[in-house]
């Protein structure tokens, strides 16, 4: 599992790839609050294209970003969950608690 985190404005996003399982759950947990701890960006984006597999230990990072982010009156957005994941983010309610984004890529985005 590796993380690849990029800055543009006030967002941070977090480019996920691999697998999220409770042995790279912490680092991942360390490296994505580092960077926000140090930005306090408006808006952090979790993006799961790249993930193959995520369990409980997936639900706990994001979870914890949420609360996170509503510290800093910020909000988290998942992006791109693969369609095999999507019922782990359905069953645990991730949908009222975060914003959802699909078909997004960071290299097209544009700067405003």
């Amino acid at each position: 599992m590796s993380v690849d985190l990029k800055l543009k404005k006030d967002e941070l996003t977090a480019l996920l790839d691999g697998e999220i399982d409770h042995h790279c759950a912490r680092k991942l947990r360390e490296e994505i609050d580092e960077a926000a701890e140090h930005i306090r960006p408006r808006r952090l984006i979790l993006d799961f294209s790249g993930v193959n597999f995520m369990d409980s230990s997936g639900v706990g990072l994001i979870l914890g970003r949420c609360r996170l982010m509503n510290l800093w009156k910020g909000r988290v957005t998942i992006r791109n969950v693969p369609e095999k994941l999507k019922r782990i983010v359905s069953l645990a309610g991730l949908s009222e608690l975060c914003d959802l984004e699909e078909g997004v890529s960071v290299e097209n985005e544009t700067d405003e």
